[in-house]
């Protein structure tokens, strides 16, 4: 029994296949094509993250904490009161402190009232004016003894009388003269106590404002650690805010994809936790400096047994518009990162 050989493909067959053939490299380089001139001007990298501000908030004053008015999540607005501390010490401290300013305006005046030590300056004033008319009065008045004294009419123990009560009143107006030099320095020095008063007063009235401790900013709590009835310290911190309307991105392009990047170029930001979602950007700035150079222990190339390694360079992404309210980017995030280049 004979069998007959398969027949060749038919050339209409051949055609078919080169074709399809040809339409697969076609569509390849064009793919390949087009992939080329993207990439000539985008730059993606998914060496990047989220940053923001990290406020701590302080407590100023030493006290016990009468009350916390918020919680770890909460957001706040700026001002708004975080944590009270007892103030009833510091409140005795200010009565004390005003006390001692009403004693030292009682002295010194204050507020274009005369105080104690103005009235003895204006006192010391009138007496020399007064030891004045008298020193004039008794110069005059030995001249004409003298006068007279030369021609025989009064007495020679006249004459001394008058004399020595020139010189005597003299002597009180130099007298008179150094007390409004001392009352014009007990002057000086009350109103130095009424300055001095004055600070402890507005020192005490401040220490009390610290004991309200407010928002610097608005944003939402985070790393909460004290509680009601705890004693803090000046200087402890009790809490952070995280103002979540103020955050960029921080992109480590590698160095040798830089060379076009230039700040005002559009960005395109993608995360992980929000599928599909886009967020539209612009360069801020550059780094004057590698990631690596502000590391605990930056490379040191001059070493024998150098290598090089392709260094990263932060890049600084603002974002355009406001956060969004319902899918926040929250600092710490990692985002994936898309330069469209100028050039």
């Amino acid at each position: 029994m004979s069998t007959s050989a398969p027949a060749a493909p038919g050339p209409s067959r051949r055609r078919l296949v080169l074709g399809v053939i040809a339409l697969v490299v076609l569509a390849g380089a064009g793919l390949l094509v087009r992939q080329w001139a993207w990439a000539r001007t985008h730059i993606g990298d998914d060496n990047a993250q989220v940053e923001g501000h990290i406020i701590p908030v302080l407590s100023r004053v030493g006290g016990y904490v009468s009350a916390v008015e918020v919680d770890d999540n909460h957001e706040v607005r700026s001002g708004q009161v975080l944590v009270r501390i007892d103030e009833r010490d510091v409140k005795a401290r200010l009565a004390q402190s005003e006390a001692d300013l009403a004693s030292a305006v009682a002295v010194g005046g204050g507020k274009g009232e005369p105080g104690q030590a103005s009235a003895q300056l204006q006192a010391a004033r009138a007496a020399v004016e007064q030891a004045r008319a008298n020193a004039r009065k008794a110069a005059s008045d030995l001249e004409r003894y003298r006068s007279l004294t030369e021609r025989g009419i009064i007495s020679r123990q006249q004459f001394d009388a008058a004399e020595a009560a020139a010189t005597a009143s003299q002597a009180q107006l130099q007298a008179a003269m150094q007390q409004v030099l001392a009352a014009s320095a007990g002057l000086r020095g009350a109103e130095s106590r009424v300055a001095a008063a004055k600070a402890a007063r507005d020192q005490a009235a401040l220490v009390l404002s610290y004991a309200l401790i407010t928002a610097p900013e608005g944003g939402v709590v985070t790393k909460r650690s004290v509680e009601m009835g705890q004693y803090v310290q000046a200087g402890q911190p009790l809490m952070s805010v995280v103002p979540l309307h103020d955050v960029w991105v921080v992109a480590n392009l590698k160095e040798t994809t830089v060379r076009n990047v230039l700040p005002g170029d559009k960005v395109e930001i993608t995360v992980d936790s929000y599928p599909g979602k886009k967020y539209r950007g612009h360069v801020e700035s550059l780094s004057p400096a590698t990631g690596a150079k502000f590391s605990l222990l930056p490379p040191d190339n001059a070493t024998g047994n150098f290598t090089k390694v392709v260094q990263r360079i932060p890049v600084r992404v603002g974002l355009d518009g406001a956060n969004d309210p319902v899918r926040p980017l929250r600092p710490g995030m990692s985002v994936r990162v898309t330069i469209t280049t100028t050039k």
